[in-house]
Parts: C-alpha cells; structure tokens; sequence
C-alpha cells in the first residue's frame, strides 16, 4: 500500500533523513522518501505488518510531527494558513530575541563603546547586580527559541546530531558559563576577594547566547518564508483546470463540472474558452493557444480529426470536440503528477554543517570531559579543571560554524533580490555553483513570448498605404498574429480605412471592402483558394521568412499582392550575449522547445547554440532533463511556462522568468524578477562566489578551533604556564565570528553583468511594379528601403514609483492603449519612451498615472 502523510518539524536535510531512517527501519515498510521543501512523506508498507498509526509513532519518535493526507483531498499540502501561522511565530520569536539583545548588548558592552550604565550596576562592588541583569535579559531569548535545545539536544543524545544541536551547544555552553561566573562573582563579593571578582566580571558570555540565538532564528525566518512558495506550484497548475464544460446530451447544451465529463462526451468550446479534458476536433475549427502545454507561441489551426489537449484556450472559432481523456489521464493531471514526483524525488541536500555536526560536537564534549578528567589526575583543583574544560567548550562554541553558511546565504540572497535574481532557498543558492549544464526554453525565456512584426515588404505600393491596409483589414479580427499587426501599424501611425462585409476563413485569413476594394490578407492557402499568384519576389521573401522560423502574411487589394508582413516570436535584446556568457562560465547550453524544427534551428542558429531539441511535449523535456542527469550532468533548466514545471522541478536547479506563469515560478528554485535572461549569468556567478565565500568562512571559523582548543585544554600549561582562559577563547570566538561576518560582507560588492542593449530592426523592402486599384503608389524610390522610424516622432516620459517588471508592464499598457503610440518602459531607468503619433503631455501623463504611478518630467 501506498500513502502520503504531512510531516512538520523539518528544517535540514538531516531532519528529512532521520525520519526516513526512523520509518524504513518498520517492519514491512518498503520504502519512505521525505520531500523536505514540501513537509510530506510517501511510504509503501505493507498494511498487515504496520499500520498508519505505527508510522506517525515512529515519526514523532524521531522529534517531528506526522499526519495522513486524505487520499480524497488534492490541495497542496503547504496550505497558506499554516505557513502564515509558522511565519507569525518566528517574527515574533525574532521581535523577542533582539528587543532583548539590543539592552543586552547595551549593559555587556556598552562601557566598551563610552555607554555610561546605570548606577546600581556600576562599579566593581555592582558586578553581581550586573551579572544577574544580562542573564534575567538573556532567559527571555533562551525560553522564545527553546526549540533549538528541545530539537537539539534530542538528535544528539540520539547520536545524530543536526544544525539544532550545534546552536544548543554552543550558545548552551555559553549560557552555563555565565551562570557559573555569576556564582563566582557572588561568591567573591561575599568573601572580599576583589582580584577574583575584577577576573571573573570579565567572564560572562551571557550576549553570546543571545546572539547565537537571534541571529540563526533570523535566517530560519527567511528561509521559511521562501519555502512557503514551494507548496503553492501544485495549486497553481491546479487552478488552470476548467471548472465546467458545455456537454451536449440528448441535443442540448449542458453545463456539467468538469470531473463529470466521460469519455466519449461532444463538448462544445467557443473562442476564449479553456478546453476542458483531452480529445478529438468533431465539428468546427479555432486557432488553439496550446503554449501552456507545448510552449508553441503562435497559436495552431484546429480542425476536425486534429487532437486537442485540456487546458489550452480557443483563441477564435467554435468547435464541438470527443473527451479521450478525462480526471487523471488529461495531459494536466500528469504534468500535475510529474511535478510531485520530480519534487518528491530529489536527492536531500546533506549541509556541509550538518555533516559536521555529527562528528564536531561529539568530538568537542570528549575533549572537554577528556581535559577535566586529565587535570583532576594531574592533581588540580576542581575550579581548575572545570574552569579549563569549559574554555573548550567556549572557544569551540559553534557560533562562526553556524554562521559561515546562512550569513553568506543572507548577503548572497540579498544582492541577489537587489540585482534581478531571488533565489526561492539556501540550497538553490548552494546548488546552483555545482551545474555544468543548462536548458532553455525557448518561447517567453529566449524570445519575447509573442508575436511581432519583423519585417514588412511592400510590392509596388507606398508603405503608408500598405500599413493602412493591414490596419483596416486586420483591426476587425481576433486572431494573435492580427493583433501583432495591428500593434505595429498603431505604431507606424497608419489612417484606419472604412473595411466593409468583413469575413473569415478559419486557418486561413481576412477578407473585407477597403474603401471600395476587395483586400484580403492570409497565408498561402488563401491565395491559391482565391486563384492569386505570387510574383518570384513575393514568393522568394515568402520562403525566406519561413525558413528563418517566421509566419509570412500576404496582402492582397483588388487581386493582385501588394505586401507581406513577416511575423515572429523575436529574441530577446541581451539573450545572445547571455548564452555567449553561459558558454564562458564552461556550461553546455541547450535549446529545448515545443516549435517546430524550422523555428527552432533559426533561433538557435542566431543565439549560436548547437544543441537543439524542438517539437517536445512537456513530459518529453522533464525526460531530456532526467537524461542529462543520467549522464552525470549537473542541470539548471530556465523556462517560463505551464509546460516548463515539470522540467524545472526535476533539474537540479530550476530556473524561472519572472515574467512567466506563477506555477513556473513556484516550481522554480531561481526567480529571473526582470525576465532578462542575463540574470542567469549573474545567478550563477553569484552562487559560485557565495559558495567560495562560504568555504573561506568555514576555514576561519575551524581555524580559531584547531588554535584554540588545545591551548584551552592547556597543553601549554606545564611547559610555559600559558593557559586559554574562558575570557580570551569567548574573544577568539568573537573573532572568528567577526571575520566571518566581514568576508560574507565582501559579497556585497557584487557586480551585475554589463548589458548590450539591442534594437530589433524592422526591413522595409520594396518590389518595383505598380498595383492597379484604389491603393495606388505613391512618389517614393521603389528600391530603396523605407525606414519609418527616422520620421517618428519621440518623446521620453522620467516616471516615479517603477519597482519591477510588472510595473513597467503595466505603464507600457496604458501608454500603448494611446492610438497611434509604442512605448519602450524600463523600471530600472525609471524611464518610458514613447513613439509614432505622440500625443500632448497632459495625455501621457493622464495615461501613466492611471496605471498608478507619477510623472516627474519630459524630454
């Protein structure tokens, strides 16, 4: 039997590995795998050697929480009130921890800084009052992180120690300390021993329990908050799912839930409606946007026999299909599967901490038993050999050990977010430096995600008079590829003509009366069906277009072709120069795509990538993923899309476009905020000069250790009489953690990857001849490239408030919806430069403040 239960508690590897330890060890357990980012477990067992019961007991045995999942239950198991719940107790336990630290810190080091401390602790003959004043304001910071001593001491009394055991130890030897020095001061205030009294005022450790504390529930905070995400991937793909679908049953229409359709049902979908299971095309045609699923920008003509796939949209049409497959075997539900499993089945991320965890610690307690032991042999005095064991355990109090990862993850993180790049966990920080392979999707990652205008060539007409034409034609219909035309000849400033008995063909094009004259404007199949030939130039600039990936739309005016317009999903500006950084870096770089082989080479052929995969299906990318890795590969995959999250998550590091789909996101352990596939680069250099700066803290942090132990044990005690007393090693400690603070901090003159901006260059070529009809030729050099352009005219708007690239999305639109007007936003420039038919200022202004942010000048 299979089943999955929620487990809660986890917070390493090393948790997730103890309680697959603890649940295999079951007598008829087969098998448990722990996913750790997603809090869940799935165990085979055999229902008649063990039961659920005894598999929660063995769990919470090991010192976490477990519950069955309701097989009837598909919510994502990370549900939002449970993490907001979690968040909300560790902001609090933050707040607690360092409202108590600051005072703290105020009376232990304040004198040292000039701070006058008040009078009742003031002065040596106050050093108790002042003593008992840092430890009532320590106990505070102790009892809201209890946790790290219940969780830690528990796994190390197991002899599994975690990260938990190294801060129990360490700010626990600390604390102990400091309550045998506050004796010590009582002991000596009482019996008038001022030089015991001034030595052992010197000696409390109480802020250094404090801070150990605070500063490692601080990075746990900002873990779990970007964990929280990983459990929202599921939901999201989820919610893509129709609710209901149109059936027809008995000859009428009926709206039915969607876990109600059976196979074999005709449902009826109208354009811009979702598909709502797989099936076959009975009756009717659309063109069907199945980028969701297959990553195809530019949407497919369906007609009847062609296969459809649930979850993809009708662009435009009507069509009644036949449900093949419907609840768990849509191609959803198993991209939905794929994306669990891939998750489930990542190899934990054994901490180099942890690993160290579980020999340093035990190490340190027999040293100091060992040095305790040794002394009292030696004939010491009890004070004697405590006083020496217990330096060992404060010069190897773990806290530069603890801090070497996360306060470089923290300052990685954080220059991270400043740049462009969020990193969803430690570990995909940690990960990212070890790739050595990186797949791209092609569609939204490499290329802009939707379709525009390339190049235009007119045939014997004035471009103005062919953009009008295009404009007027095309205005009326709802086809995406229309849309790009109709964007660009907005921008041109073209005049919309009087288009009259408007028609369609589905898969084919446009016809309507332009002022007068039968125009039409489609592909090739619409000319021959209309009985229109091309001329060699037409026919030439057609088959160009087409073998560089691009769609060619013929135009048409009173039967004879005056134009084409050239269609294509363009590369984005800084993508050449990113895939040309990523082969420096020595990383092998494939292009992985659901187009056509066509489009694919073309794309690939300008980015200069040589590995090209085209015409895959999201389960065929996840497997190309799992195949890299079956070769040794380690590999990031970068892609934006529904149908990328189950490829992102099988990687071993998935890599989303910030401007992608949420569920690519969530599936994703690298968030690109800008959509600029640069920030790849910078992630990568960033996670390697992270790990290096990790490595170099360890160093330190073990450096003070190797020193400082045996003088704390005292090995130099007899032959020279020099000791490491718990002062001094509480100061080596102090500075490990110092240089280990300041190296991290080193991170933050980080340097983002100079970007080479680049303009698309739309080609206007002309073909000699005129076209008879009302659209006659203007006065205009036939041969010679018209560049419309250097007529525009252009203005740059300086906005306020741009954050991210949503926002610029957001100005572009308003600006955009202007007749007549392009715009070019950047948040980072805090700029928008608008061009074509610019309008007076108070209107842009009007338009940029309705999408909510604030004009601050014109030039």
């Amino acid at each position: 039997m299979k089943k999955q239960f929620t487990v809660g508690g986890m917070s390493c590897a090393s948790c997730s590995s103890h309680v697959e330890k603890s649940v295999g060890a079951l007598p008829g357990v087969s098998k448990a795998q722990v996913n750790l980012l997603a809090g869940t477990m799935n165990v085979e067992y055999d229902e008649n050697a063990v039961g659920v019961e005894g598999i929660v007991a063995a769990v919470e045995h090991a010192g976490y929480t477990a519950a069955p999942r309701d097989e009837q239950n598909s919510a994502p198991v990370a549900t939002a009130p449970q993490a907001d719940d979690e968040l909300k107790e560790m902001k609090t336990r933050i707040i607690v921890s360092f409202i108590f630290l600051a005072v703290l810190m105020v009376f232990s080091m304040g004198p040292m800084v000039g701070l006058p401390l008040p009078a009742f602790v003031a002065g040596p003959e106050n050093a108790f009052a002042l003593a008992l004043v840092q430890l009532l304001l320590t106990l505070p910071i102790v009892f809201v992180n209890r946790k790290y001593y219940t969780n830690g001491f528990k796994t190390l009394f197991r002899g599994a120690p975690t990260m938990d055991a190294l801060i129990a130890v360490g700010s626990g030897a600390a604390l102990v300390y400091g309550v045998y020095v506050l004796f010590q001061i009582g002991y000596a205030t009482a019996a008038g021993d001022t030089h015991a009294l001034h030595t052992y005022a010197h000696d409390l450790y109480f802020e250094s329990a404090g801070m150990i504390l605070a500063l490692v529930t601080l990075g746990k905070f900002f873990e779990a908050r970007a964990k929280r995400k990983t459990g929202e991937a599921i939901a999201a793909l989820m919610d893509l799912r129709p609710q209901t679908a149109q059936v027809l049953r008995g000859g009428e229409e009926v709206t039915v839930p969607v876990d109600d359709v059976r196979v074999g049902d005709l449902i009826v979908v109208r354009g811009g409606q979702s598909v709502p299971v797989d099936g076959e095309i009975t009756e009717g045609r659309a063109a069907v946007d199945e980028s969701a699923i297959t990553g195809e920008s530019i949407p497919v003509d369906k007609t009847v026999g062609d296969s459809i796939i649930g979850a993809t949209v009708s662009k435009s049409g009507y069509f009644v299909m036949r449900a093949a497959r419907v609840g768990d075997d849509t191609t959803l539900s198993q991209i939905i599967r794929l994306v669990e499993e891939a998750g489930a089945s990542k190899a934990p991320i054994a901490k180099l901490a942890d690993k160290v965890a579980g020999i340093f610690v035990p190490v340190v307690l027999v040293i100091a038993a060992i040095t305790a032991g040794v002394w009292l042999i030696a004939g010491e005095s009890g004070a004697f050999a405590l006083t020496r064991a217990i330096a060992v355990l404060v010069i190897s109090c773990p806290c530069a050990l603890g801090l070497a990862t996360p306060v470089a993850v923290m300052v990685g993180t954080g220059v991270g977010a400043k740049n462009g790049v969020l990193f969803q966990s430690a570990e995909a920080l940690e990960n990212l430096h070890r790739i050595d392979s990186v797949i791209l999707d092609k569609t939204g990652t490499v290329t802009e995600g939707r379709p525009v205008v390339t190049d235009v060539v007119p045939l014997g007409v004035d471009p103005d008079d062919l953009a009008s034409l295009a404009l007027s034609l095309e205005e009326k219909s709802e086809h995406p590829l229309a849309d790009a035309i109709v964007r660009y000849t907005r921008s041109q400033g073209a005049r919309v003509r009087e288009a009259t008995d408007f028609s369609a063909a589905e898969g084919q094009g446009v016809s309507a009366m332009v002022s007068g004259v039968r125009c039409m404007a489609g592909n090739r199949r619409m000319l021959l069906k209309n009985g229109l030939a091309l001329s060699p130039k037409a026919k030439q600039a057609g088959d160009r277009f087409a073998a560089e990936g691009k769609t060619p739309l013929f135009f048409a005016a009173n039967r004879q072709v005056v134009g084409i317009f050239a269609v294509a999903d363009v590369v984005k500006p800084t993508s050449q120069d990113a895939v040309k950084a990523l082969s420096s870096l020595g990383l092998e770089v494939t292009l992985l795509t659901g187009d056509n082989q066509v489009t694919a080479g073309a794309i690939a052929s300008q980015l200069g990538i040589k590995n090209v995969v085209a015409e895959v299906l999201p389960q065929d990318k996840e497997r190309i993923v799992r195949e890299k890795q079956a070769e040794g590969k380690r590999v990031a995959m970068v892609g934006d899309g529904i149908n990328d999250a189950p490829a992102l998550a099988r990687a071993d590091v998935g890599v989303a476009i910030g401007a992608g789909t949420d569920v690519a996101i969530s599936s994703a352990d690298v968030v690109l905020m800008k959509s600029d596939l640069m920030d790849a680069v910078d992630a990568v250099r960033l996670s390697r000069q992270t790990m290096r700066n990790i490595r170099q803290n360890l160093f330190w942090a073990f450096f003070y250790n190797v020193i400082g132990i045996p003088l704390a044990a005292g090995v130099l005690w007899v032959p020279l009489r020099l000791g490491l007393n718990p002062m001094f090693a509480a100061a080596a400690m102090s500075l490990s953690s110092v240089c280990v603070v300041s190296n991290a901090l080193r991170l933050k003159f980080f340097k983002a990857t100079p970007r080479v901006a680049r303009k698309a260059v739309v080609a206007a070529v002309a073909d000699a001849g005129p076209v008879s009809g009302e659209i006659a030729p203007r006065d205009f050099a036939v041969d010679a490239p018209t560049v419309k352009e250097e007529t525009k005219m252009t203005k740059t708007i300086r906005i306020e408030g741009m954050m991210c690239a949503h926002c610029s999305g957001h100005v572009k639109q308003e600006l955009e919806a202007i007749p007549g007007v392009s715009a070019v936003v950047s948040h980072e420039t805090g700029e928008a430069i608008v061009q074509g038919a610019v309008p007076d200022e108070a209107t842009l202004t009007a338009a940029v403040e309705k999408a909510g942010y604030k004009v601050v000048g014109f030039a």
